[in-house]
């Protein structure tokens, strides 16, 4: 099991990484799998902060809602290369 130390500096360094992606990728729908994947590990960020009420509005607005929202949003434009 991994100790609860080093799970605060791992996901910090995951959440990092995610934002650099989300603000890297050139196809719109990879930014927001990479949002999505970013806001999930900010719930079990909260998880793990022992704050469970604020970790399921994060996964269930944050991750699932936005996401979806986002997605039927690029499926309505044109896509342009």
């Amino acid at each position: 099991m991994i100790e609860a130390g080093v799970l605060h500096i791992i996901i910090p360094l995951l959440l990092v990484v995610c934002a650099i992606l989300v603000a890297v990728f050139r196809d719109l729908l990879y930014s927001v799998v990479a949002l999505a994947v970013l806001s999930l590990l900010l719930a079990f960020q909260f998880y793990i902060m022992r704050a469970p009420d604020v970790a399921i509005a994060e996964a269930g607005i944050g991750a699932a809602v936005t996401a979806a929202i986002f997605i039927i949003t690029i499926r309505s434009t044109k896509r342009m290369e």
